[in-house]
């Protein structure tokens, strides 16, 4: 009698233990995954210019506000639904989710996989795309879109899902996520055009850096580490509750090696290319090239061998300079953060080829290439390329319809002069880098050793003349010139970023391989008018802030002024200044 009580309560205790550790670790990975929201943010901004950083980091954060929402409302029941439906489950309505705390925490996991997404589209329409249009897309993609694909693939109630049961396998979304994300992306872009002077009218491409590559490769290397939790997360039961055995955490091992690898060989793929077309290693692709090859072997992560994971990897970041070329230069579509090839076409690699390298193969290496044609039947590949077919189709006929209604009533781009100006200030009305590249704020400088009040007419007179003494110089010695002149008595200024070019020599610039000049330099222009005090303190004043010895300093000219008149007082000539 005691010892059979005993023994019930210890199975009790160990089914406690399991559903526990199942729960810790499956929160532990959807926390690992919603941060790679900090890391799309990063890559993000890195790659668009100083004057949309605000626009993508809110765009980022919106989708996750929206997102979230929508999918706990609409989109899981339409996944579990539609899942149903056509995979033959339960036909009576479906709830959400269901009542216990694991159903919980599994809707979760399912949502921030729906939010990862819904966040890669907004780097291909970076830079023009409305704000309003976005985030009525990201509300239609987290609540049908992307609800459809994944209940064609993962969720069926009562059923098997329609693809899943054709024999179509996608382990961690290397199609269901990463290539609904990109291929949206690309049509997104394709719907709205492509940025202003990003094309000539002979059809040839200009060069439009991102404004930050630390902010890119800080991106990437945080996506990177939230992928563990992408991947090997989805292996999400650690012990099974009935047995007490190891559950998925059985081959736990192999998914996480495989994420390592894909990773590494995508970085190595992409070099190997960028070097054969460029010359050089860049930066970016290198970093594109890590996301791609972890993509390529997100799908299939757990059904390739360590070999496959080289091989696939090596290959999706080897597409990636290729594709993007050809996107931009063939097909003229203007995607941003290249999100296509990084998501979309890497996604659609790795589970096309990956029988070559299945683990089901009898060699060493396994599939197809290192076990012997007849290791697997060729028809592997066939529910694969119909599986990814099914998903691209509907994904782009959903996206074009969705951005084409918004373009047909004007209101999926921005005007012309709100995309020159910056989505930043149109958008949102702030200026995320105030005193970079656009010094229109007196942040600094201007300041006295005494409380008497900082004029501009003191000092020695000018032969009782104006004068204006104009400097152009370097953006990053703003602050000291105006400490300088603050220090002087002549604190009044007027500051203009300006560029040309002078004796400093032009320079060659790349991005993503692509060389381009940069023979218009950035300067800011400082027009100071003084009366009482001479101008040739003035210009001192100036040329020792402003001096670093280096060919781009500047220059400054004296010029007389004829007259001047102040609005509020009606004063004229130097009583005016």
């Amino acid at each position: 009698m005691i010892e059979s009580v005993f023994l019930e309560v210890s199975a009790g205790d160990l089914e406690s233990l399991a559903t526990g550790m199942n729960l810790m670790w499956a929160l532990t990975v959807t926390f690992l995954i919603f941060f790679m929201h900090a890391g799309f943010a990063m890559l993000e901004a890195g790659q668009v210019r100083s004057k949309n950083v605000a626009n993508q980091l809110t765009k980022n954060m919106l989708t996750w506000g929206v997102g979230i929402f929508v999918f706990f409302i609409i989109g899981m029941g339409i996944s579990n639904n539609v899942g149903a439906a056509l995979g033959g489950g339960d036909s009576s309505p479906l709830t959400m989710f269901g009542e216990g705390s694991f159903d919980w925490v599994m809707w979760l996991f399912s949502a921030v996989f729906a939010m990862t997404a819904a966040t890669i589209v907004s780097g291909a329409v970076a830079g023009r795309a409305k704000l309003r249009a976005y985030v009525t897309y990201t509300f239609l993609l987290a609540a049908v879109i992307y609800p459809v694909v994944a209940a064609m693939v993962w969720y069926a109630p009562g059923g098997e899902p329609i693809l899943a049961a054709f024999g179509f396998a996608d382990f961690a979304g290397g199609m269901v996520v990463h290539g609904v994300g990109g291929i949206a992306g690309l049509t997104a872009a394709w719907i709205l055009g492509a940025r202003m002077d990003k094309y000539n009218d002979d059809g040839s491409s200009n060069v439009i850096p991102g404004h930050s590559m630390t902010f890119a490769v800080l991106g990437t290397l945080i996506l990177c580490f939230g992928w563990f939790g992408f991947n090997v997360g989805t292996a999400a039961t650690v012990i099974d509750t009935g047995t007490f055995e190891l559950a998925d955490f059985d081959y736990v091992g192999s998914v996480a090696m495989v994420t390592a690898l894909g990773m590494g060989l995508g970085a190595l793929g992409a070099s190997a290319v960028s070097l054969a077309i460029n010359g050089k290693v860049d930066t970016l692709y290198v970093a594109n090239g890590m996301l791609a090859g972890l993509v390529g072997v997100t799908g299939p992560t757990d059904l390739i061998t360590p070999m496959g994971a080289i091989a696939i990897g090596f290959l999706a970041g080897a597409q990636l300079p290729i594709v993007f070329r050809f996107v931009e230069q063939k097909l003229k579509i203007d995607d941003v953060c290249a999100v296509f090839p990084v998501h979309g076409t890497a996604g659609m690699l790795g589970l096309i080829i990956y029988p070559l390298w299945s683990v089901e193969g009898t060699a060493i290496g396994g599939g197809l290439i290192a076990g012997g044609i007849l290791s697997i039947e060729a028809s592997a590949f066939v529910p694969q390329i119909v599986g990814v077919a099914v998903i691209t189709i509907w994904t782009v006929v959903a996206t074009a319809a969705v951005w084409g209604a918004f373009k047909a009533v004007g209101q999926a781009r921005v005007t012309s002069d709100h995309e020159r100006d910056g989505l930043d200030i149109a958008e949102h009305g702030v200026d995320t880098y105030p005193e970079f590249g656009q010094p229109d704020l007196a942040t600094d400088g201007g300041y006295t050793d005494d409380d008497s009040v900082i004029r501009a007419d003191g000092g020695e007179p000018n032969d009782g003349e104006i004068k204006m003494v104009t400097a152009i110089v370097r953006p990053d010695r703003l602050g000291a010139i105006k400490q300088s002149l603050a220090e002087i008595g002549a604190p009044s200024l007027t500051v203009t970023n300006v560029s040309g070019r002078g004796s400093q020599p032009a320079k060659k610039g790349q991005w993503r391989g692509e060389e381009y000049t940069v023979d218009l330099h950035q300067k800011i222009k400082i027009e100071c008018v003084v009366a009482d005090i001479p101008a040739d303190e003035v210009v001192d004043a100036i040329g020792t802030a402003a001096n670093t010895g280096e060919p781009g300093d500047g220059k400054i000219f004296v010029i007389p002024v004829e007259d001047a008149y102040q609005v509020r007082t009606e004063k004229t000539g130097p009583d005016a200044v």
